[in-house]
Order: C-alpha cells, then structure tokens, then sequence
C-alpha cells in the first residue's frame, strides 16, 4: 500500500505527476518556474489522534513548516528545501552543498526571475542574470558568470498531500479530550470574572433538558441543550475588553468585502457593540485585539519578497505594548485574549507571541498548530456587497434541483487538478469545472448552479479552508467538504454530520458513487438541516441572535468556559 500522501499523487494526471515528483540528490535540474524564492530547511511532522502526541507535533512546529502562498491571483509561491543545492561550476563539476538551516534572523533569500528551460534541461540559476543572498553563510562559494545553481526538487506543502490525516472521528476524540484537560495556563493571580466563568460552567454542564425550542433546530447541534444554556449565560454574564491600542489600517479598519470578509465583520460589529463591550478592562472577561490579518499583509508586505518577518514582529510589537500598559495580558499569558483573522498567512503570524490567545482562524488546519477546543474555526465568508451581505440568499426547492454536484473555480493547490481529472466532463449529472470566464453573467452563473444543484463540492485550494463551504450553505446546497485535516466551523457546538457531506481526499474517484449512495430521504433531511442552519452563517449589519457574529463570539466564550483555570 502506498504512503497517504503517495497514495493521492498517484491520482493526479499524468502531465501533474511529473511536477510533483520526488527528485533525490542524484536527480536532474528542477522544473522550477517561480519569480523568486525563500528556500528553508524543513521538518515533516504527523498528526495523530493522540492528545500527547498531538501537543509534542505543535510545540516542535517551526514556523518554516507553514508554506507560503502569497495570494491565489497572483500566483507567486515559495519553495522550500530540504537536501541542500546542487552547485555547478564552469567546468561542468557538481558537488552537493549541505542544507542550510534559515531562521527568521538569518533568512535565505535568493532574488532571482527563474528561466524557463525544456523539461530535459530543467530549470536553472544562471548567476549572470541573478543575484544570490546568503546571509551567514560566507563558506559558500560564489556562482561563477557561466555557472548555474540548481536546487533539488522540493515541493512546497500547500501542493503535496499531507503526510498524515487527522479524521473527523479523531477530531472528535480531541475535543473531548481536552474538554477534560485544559492547556490553559493557569492564572497568576485569581479574580472574580473568573470565578464568574467557572460557576457559567457548572450550569452549562448541567442544563435543563431542551425539547421543540422554536428557535433552534436540534439535529444541528452535538448538545441543543448545553449550547442554549451557554449562549444564555453568555448573554448574560459575558463582557468583553476591546483594546483602543492599535493604529489603522492594519487595526481599527474592517474589509466588509471580498474572501476575507469575515474578520471584517467581526471587527465592525465587535467594535460598535454596546452588551458585551465594557469600557473598564477590570470588569472584562475577554479582551479583543481588533487587527486585520488581511490589511497587516496589505500594509507590511513586501511583494516578491517572501518575507513575513516584518509581519510577525510587528504584533509581537504590539502584543509587548499591551502586556507593558496593562497587567492583564500577564495574568494568563494570553489565554483570555482573542483574535479573529481570516488571511491564510494568520497561524504563522500569530505564533509564539500569540499562541496563547483563542485564535478565530478561516485556515483552521491541524498540522499547523490549530488547537482543537481552544482555537475557533472561523467561517470563510465571500461576501459581493458590503452594502448587502444576504444578496442572492436561497435556492431552489429540492424538486428543482437536478444537478447531483456541481463545482467551479481556480485550479490551484495540488487538489483540484485531481477533482478534475476523474470528474470533468464525466458524467452527466456532475457539473464539476475549471475557471469560470470572469464577467457579471458568469458571476451570476455559478450562482445559479449553486441554486440548481443537490450537492456542491467544496475542495481545499492552497490551504484547507474554502468561501465554497458558507456559500453552499448560503445558496441551501448541501456541502460536500473535500479537505483532509480542515476542522469545520463551530466544530465544538455544531453537528457537521446532520448538514454536509465530509470525505476524504484519498476517496475521489468514489466520489459519485458515495453521493449516489445517499438515500433521497437523507438528502432532503440535510438539505433541510441546511436551510435550518443558514441562519447561523449570515452576517447583518446590526446583529440578530444567533447569527454568525454571535456564532464566533459564542464558540470563544465556549471554548474560554472550557479551558479556564482556577487559581
């Protein structure tokens, strides 16, 4: 049997087969044709159901083991390394240089537009045109005019299988696990608002039993009973220190539109909130710090240059500011502060000075340091109007829709081009495609496919999460998650099995036959589930009760009862 990761290579086309292939110290040049690249020295990790297991995998994460994609529309992509250079000199002599360890204070950099060449001669350097950064590596020898350097082949992450596989069931084993065994530090000092949140817990772990709330919809929840006595208690008792620190655009200034819409949202809506929002950070049990993963990498980033130091250091700037002004950050070690960020790049940017906080995250991937149980699956919202976030809500009736799966977008990430490969232009009933022509009327197509369709597929791009997950929700399609190690959203309260369909990567060419699979009787209960569960996944320009910004909040307040330590 092949390796996991092996196992889905062998699904890709062929001509992709021969880009993702393994090439060993002995092998040719590289078919390389990025702009530049940052070349790191990395780990492989595995992620286990074990909770023990699970914290070593997490504490040894280097931050050089999250990849780095700078944005799907512009295509530009790191590649990291792993055995060392090839170097050859004029003479035509070659010599394997060792690996070079790169750290965030002493980065690799190599500055170069890579020459496409024919697949028999590779890719290469040619140090005439390009110049090569090597910091602290002065051993290294220079590349000569007629030289060339060629890195063995290594791909990034983002577009190789993953190596190991956190099922839903072992997810499921971790929240209980570390419901029973916070990680939260414990505080240094005691205090009454945690007293407050500790006596909440003892009531929501007892609730009075709930039967026909006409309110919530019980097959969508793991515990109707226990997620409305916490939202009660939430409502009642939650108050919430939003910290005025911070200079715009990167805090302070929401992005209501587009794919990372959602932290948006949350920042203007935490931010004019007058029930939970208290102005004495003393009498607060949570403290938000309102900053934009998306407008940091707008404001910070460097194009091309592969760098997120920058990034990085500048909330470790911040976080020092706060915890320097006022006494509750070091109280917990962060572990009462939150984060909502919606940018792929946000795990690698909060680490380490952050990684105490509950962190809200779209990218909520187990193999790059998203806690179960502490950390919140964010869900990633395309909103088209800011003006009017529900335009287009609904969908055909399940009589009117024909379609058994539908599927359209971009091919980047080592995922998609498989989806294609078995199921474009296969079957009738599968409407699974590439890009769709840009324009208003193809806008207005794909929506109308998600409206007409049983089942829309939501496949993982370069990272886990997908906008196609809300947006199948949103147009009452019920969603087929295709994303190994991605936690769905309010994993800790919602019940995923009740109103979409998860299956593996590995299971792709079964894919009809599962969704045909499906009695007609269970499809129309999860397509009603999905209509029952829209609610919770739409954002309002004034918030109403149980919508997705009280959602977010409440699965933070959730995960924060279930953590607390007492002194």
């Amino acid at each position: 049997m092949l390796p996991y990761g092996n196992a889905l290579l062998s699904l890709l086309p062929s001509e992709k087969n021969k880009e993702l292939e393994m090439v060993s110290e002995s092998s040719g040049a590289s078919n390389l044709d990025n702009e530049s690249l940052l070349v790191r020295k990395m780990k492989n990790y595995n992620v286990g159901i074990d909770d023990d297991k699970e914290e070593k995998v997490n504490s040894n994460l280097n931050d050089d083991d999250i990849d780095f994609v700078e944005d799907e529309t512009v295509g530009n992509v790191n590649v990291d390394m792993e055995e060392g250079f090839m170097m050859h000199n004029a003479s035509g002599e070659s010599a394997i240089l060792p690996p070079l360890i790169v750290t965030p204070d002493k980065p690799l950099l190599i500055e170069s537009v890579v020459e496409k060449k024919s697949e028999s001669e590779g890719s290469v350097y040619n140090g005439s045109d390009h110049r090569m950064f090597l910091n602290e590596r002065k051993d290294i020898p220079s590349v000569s005019s007629n030289g060339s350097l060629v890195p063995n082949k290594r791909k990034m992450r983002c577009l190789m299988p993953p190596k190991s596989v956190t099922t839903i069931n072992e997810m499921e084993r971790l929240l209980v696990g570390h419901r029973a065994r916070s990680r939260a530090m414990r505080p240094r000092w005691s205090s009454e608002r945690d007293k407050e949140i500790l006596t909440a817990k003892l009531k929501i772990e007892s609730p009075p039993i709930l039967k026909n709330d006409r309110e919530l919809y019980a097959p969508l929840f793991r515990n109707v009973s226990m997620f409305k006595r916490s939202y009660e208690l939430m409502e009642r008792v939650l108050k919430v220190y939003v910290y005025k620190e911070g200079q715009k655009p990167i805090f302070h200034q929401p992005v209501l539109k587009g794919l990372y819409a959602s932290e948006g949202w949350f920042i203007k809506l935490m931010e004019r909130d007058n029930r939970f929002t208290v102005k004495d950070p003393r009498k607060a049990h949570l403290f938000y710090m309102p900053f934009s993963s998306l407008m940091l990498q707008r404001t910070l980033y460097v194009p091309n240059s592969h760098n997120r130091t920058n990034l990085r250091q500048y909330l470790k700037d911040y976080s020092e500011k706060i915890a320097a002004k006022y006494r509750f950050w070091n109280r917990t070690g962060g572990a009462d502060h939150f984060l909502a960020a919606c940018h792929d790049w946000a795990p690698y940017e909060t680490r380490h000075y952050m990684e105490h906080c509950i962190k809200a995250l779209c990218n909520a991937d187990v193999t790059i340091g998203f806690k179960i149980g502490r950390d919140v699956s964010l869900p990633e919202t395309y909103v088209r109007s800011a003006r009017n976030p529900l335009r287009d809500l609904g969908g055909k009736p399940p009589s009117q829709r024909h379609t058994l799966a539908f599927y359209a977008g971009s091919m980047h990430g080592y995922f998609r081009p498989i989806l294609l490969k078995y199921w474009n232009d296969k079957e009738p009933d599968m409407k699974i495609l590439g890009p769709m022509p840009p324009g208003v009327a193809s806008k207005m197509n794909y929506i109308h496919q998600m409206q007409r369709s049983k089942y829309c597929i939501c496949p993982k791009g370069y990272e886990v999460n997908s906008p196609r997950i809300v947006e199948a929700i949103f147009y009452e399609c019920v969603p087929v998650i295709i994303s190994d190690n991605f936690v769905p959203p309010f994993f800790e309260v919602l019940n995923w099995e009740s109103f979409s369909v998860i299956i593996a990567e590995k299971e792709i060419p079964n894919l009809r036959k599962i969704l045909v699979s499906i009695e007609e009787q269970k499809y129309l209960e999860m397509q009603l589930n999905v209509r029952k569960v829209q609610k919770h996944f739409l954002w309002h320009a004034k918030p109403v009760k149980y919508d997705l910004f009280h959602m977010t909040l409440h699965s933070i307040w959730y995960n924060r009862v279930f953590q607390i330590k007492s002194r």
